[in-house]
C-alpha cells in the first residue's frame, strides 16, 4: 500500500490480532494538462455515493453515532489514564510535527486526537506492517468485530479503550472507521487503478476517512459562516491531498512491490506504461505526467484551505502544519527534477520545524 497520511510506524501488542492498514477522473479529450482551477465536486464520485452526507449530518447534530442507542460506560480511571498515555507516546514518536501542532488544542481535544492517530496506525499496520503477511480476509473481519466491539463500549485494551471514551465525548460515526478497513481490503488485493476515480475512491478509504474521524473532536469556530457540510467537504479534501502527494512521494517503492497507484489511462495519454516505471528513467514525458499530477494535489490542498480556517481555532494549528508540509513534499519532488523513481521525496527536519510557526501563523490568521 502507498504509505498513509499517518507517519510510518511499527509496533508489537498483546492481543490476538498484531495490527494495522486503494478512487474520480476529470473527463478529458486530450492531455490531462486540462485540469481546471477548481475541480469538479469529487470528480464523478459524489458524496452521497459516499454516504458522506449521513456521517456529516449526525455529527454535526451531535447524534450518538452508529446505532443510536449506545450507553455510556464505565472504564477504570487507571487503565484509561494509561490507555491515553500511551496513545501520547505513539503520536509523539511517530508523527512530532503533528504532535507538537496539538499542544495548542485543549486536553480533551489532544486525548482523543492521539487516540484516533493511534487507531489508524494500527488498522494501517495490518497491510503495512511487520506481521502483513498474514492479514486476510478472516483478520479484517476480526478487527471490523473489534471495532464495533469498541463502539459498544466494550474495548479490548488501553488503546481501544482510549478510543471507546473519545467515541463517548464526541459525535464521531462508526462509518469512517469502517470505511478505513474497507480501503485495507482493497490493498490486500488491488494494485493498480484505471482511472482516477478509482484511485480517488482509494484515497477516501485511506485518508479523506481520517479527516471525517477528526473534525468532530477539532470542533468548527463558534463564528464560522460556512455551511457544515463544506467544512467537512474540505477536510475529505485535504485527506484526498495528503494521499495523492504520498503515492507521488512513493512511486518507486510501491513500484519494487509491483504496485502502481497511478491511474492507468492518464499514463497512456502521456504514452507511459507500467514499464516505464519499473524501467526507472525519468524522461520528458515521465515529468511532463507528474506535472499534471503535482498540480492536482496542489489543488486538492488549495481547496482544503476554506476548511482549516474554518475550525476551531485552538485545534487548527496541526491541520496547517500538516497542510504546509505536504506542499513542500511536492515541491521536493520538482526540485528532484521528477524523479520519483529512484529519490524519495523529503522534507529536512529544519524546515519541518520552519513549517510550525508558519502553520500556527495560518491558524491565528496573522
Amino acid at each position: 500500500m502507498s504509505t498513509s497520511i499517518l507517519p510510518n510506524l511499527s509496533m508489537n501488542y498483546s492481543n490476538p490480532i498484531r495490527c494495522t492498514i486503494q478512487l474520480p477522473s476529470i473527463p478529458r479529450h486530450d492531455k490531462i494538462s486540462n485540469i481546471p482551477t477548481k475541480l469538479p465536486k469529487s470528480h464523478g464520485i459524489s458524496l452521497t455515493e459516499l454516504q458522506v452526507n449521513e456521517v456529516v449530518v449526525r455529527q454535526s447534530r451531535c447524534l450518538p453515532t452508529s446505532d443510536g442507542n449506545r450507553k455510556r460506560v464505565s472504564l477504570n480511571a487507571t487503565f484509561l489514564e494509561e490507555g491515553y498515555r500511551r496513545c501520547r507516546g505513539v503520536c509523539e514518536e511517530y508523527a512530532k510535527t503533528f504532535y507538537l501542532g496539538t499542544q495548542l488544542m485543549t486536553e480533551e481535544r489532544q486525548r482523543a486526537i492521539w487516540a484516533i492517530y493511534v487507531w489508524c496506525r494500527r488498522t494501517d499496520e495490518l497491510v503495512d506492517g511487520p506481521n502483513s503477511v498474514h492479514t486476510n480476509k478472516v483478520v479484517l473481519d476480526r478487527w471490523q468485530e473489534r471495532l464495533e466491539d469498541i463502539f459498544q463500549g466494550r474495548p479490548y485494551d488501553m488503546f481501544d479503550a482510549a478510543l471507546t471514551d473519545t467515541i463517548f465525548k464526541f459525535p464521531i460515526d462508526i462509518k469512517p472507521f469502517k470505511d478505513m478497513i474497507e480501503g485495507m481490503r482493497m490493498d490486500t488485493n488491488k494494485w493498480r487503478y484505471l482511472s482516477f476515480q478509482e484511485l480517488y475512491l482509494y484515497c477516501y478509504y485511506v485518508a479523506g476517512t481520517v479527516s471525517l474521524m477528526s473534525v468532530p473532536v477539532m470542533g468548527i469556530a463558534p463564528e464560522s459562516h460556512t455551511p457544515i457540510h463544506r467544512v467537512y467537504e474540505a477536510a475529505v479534501d485535504l485527506g484526498i491531498g495528503m494521499q495523492l502527494t504520498n503515492i507521488l512521494r512513493d512511486v518507486g517503492e510501491d513500484a519494487s512491490r509491483n504496485r502502481i497507484y497511478l491511474p492507468q489511462d492518464e499514463l497512456a495519454q502521456f504514452g507511459l506504461s507500467d514499464e516505464d516505471i519499473f524501467s526507472r528513467k525519468v524522461t520528458s514525458r515521465w515529468r511532463e505526467f507528474m506535472t499534471e499530477q503535482i498540480s492536482r494535489a496542489r489543488l486538492y490542498f488549495d481547496q482544503a484551505e476554506e476548511g482549516a480556517s474554518q475550525l476551531n481555532e485552538a485545534s487548527r494549528w496541526p491541520v496547517w502544519a500538516s497542510l504546509l508540509l505536504y506542499r513542500e513534499i511536492l515541491d521536493s519532488i520538482e526540485d528532484n527534477d521528477y524523479d520519483n523513481l529512484t529519490k524519495r521525496a523529503y522534507v529536512g527536519r529544519a524546515k519541518k520545524f520552519l513549517m510550525l510557526p508558519w502553520g500556527f501563523a495560518k491558524a491565528v490568521n496573522l
